[in-house]
């Protein structure tokens, strides 16, 4: 009897075994099939569709035109960086170290006192946001635009985001905010530029507006997003204690979800700064206007110097942004400030992952 028990417990470990075999296996299958799809899809079918070939990168003209590319980009002419160097036809990196290594006390905006590089103080008093003959008026243009939209649209992103959550509002009521922000998203901020061009024309006020209505859509649903994903525990505390509707919302809800708001927005804000960019190419200003004016004069070195511009300006946002959005994680150990962040950015052992 015991031997038969023996046995019959070995067999249903056999067969669960087996089973389990059997399911990884169909998973492995289900992998490799999912894998080769993808890449039946993309090499063999999309590629084909739309005409790209790896064997164009190589030949001996491609090769040709992007050398004769990348070697006019070289070296990069910063004389169009502030009105100074521009004026006074400063050339090469000589305008750059110009720019850089004159100081002078002064009043930023005005109001804020302190000692400002002088040429860059210089052009952003004499900026004008449909100038894009000067890099840094031009990154003015870029950088206001980014944060401006980021702004406008955050009031709205909040409430389409808050009335989008289930929790806030019952399907399907809340379905008309999601429905909204979703029909938002669907269009790209480029397209939402070209709708708005026929109501204020081609200027920075458009690539605002584009932007804000861009930020509406992505905010609000990351919002939606979190909103949704917050525990009960303090909602029903704030019920208990004979709360209404509207403080359950924002002493239960919203009180949990304060720094992955504030996070995201940051999020968005370097989104932001690059649509702006994007958005210039189309004639409403900043940095992506000036680049694209140049290379179309196939002045490539001066070119250089915008492109570069763009991404000292991505660099910043996004280290400023990082460096906040740590400061928000809860738990974070690694409190570093902007300096030690940009310290760390010499830190080889920062690069390879051997330090903290």
């Amino acid at each position: 009897m015991a031997t038969d028990d023996a046995s019959e417990l070995a067999q249903n470990i056999e067969d669960a075994r087996q089973r389990l075999w059997r399911k990884r296996m169909i998973r492995r299958g289900l992998y490799v099939t999912a894998f080769l799809t993808i890449v039946y899809l993309t090499y063999f079918v999309f590629l084909d569709f739309l005409g790209f070939n790896f064997a164009d990168l190589t030949t001996p003209r491609a090769q040709r035109e992007f050398s004769r590319f990348v070697g006019g980009l070289l070296p990069p002419n910063f004389e169009d960086l502030t009105t100074y160097t521009k004026e006074n036809e400063i050339k090469g990196f000589a305008a750059l170290s110009t720019t850089l290594f004159t100081w002078e006390f002064g009043m930023l905006w005005g109001i804020i006192p302190g000692v400002w590089p002088t040429h860059i103080m210089d052009t952003l008093a004499q900026a004008t946001a449909g100038n894009g003959n000067v890099i840094i008026s031009a990154a003015y243009t870029t950088v206001a635009a980014g944060f401006t939209g980021t702004v406008l649209g955050f009031p709205f992103a909040l409430l389409f985001g808050v009335l989008g959550s289930e929790r806030v509002i019952p399907f399907p009521f809340n379905f008309i905010f999601r429905g909204t922000m979703s029909t938002i998203r669907a269009i790209p901020a480029i397209v939402w530029l070209l709708i708005y061009i026929p109501i204020l024309g081609i200027s920075p006020a458009t690539g605002v507006l584009a932007i804000t209505t861009d930020t509406v859509g992505n905010l609000g649903r990351l919002f939606t997003d979190e909103l949704e994903e917050i525990d009960d525990g303090p909602i029903e505390a704030i019920r208990s204690t004979g709360g209404n509707r509207a403080q359950v919302v924002i002493f239960g809800m919203l009180s949990q979800v304060t720094n992955s708001f504030i996070a995201w927005t940051l999020y968005i804000l370097e989104i932001n700064t690059r649509i702006a960019i994007t958005l210039g190419v189309l004639g409403v200003g900043g940095l992506g206007m000036y680049i694209d004016g140049r290379l179309g004069l196939l002045e490539y070195p001066t070119a250089a110097a915008g492109i570069v511009a763009v991404i000292v300006i991505v660099l910043s946002i996004e280290l400023v942004s990082s460096r906040i959005r740590a400061y928000l994680r809860p738990g974070e150990q690694e409190k570093r400030g902007f300096v030690g962040a940009l310290l760390d950015l010499f830190n080889p052992g920062k690069w390879l992952g051997m330090s903290r």
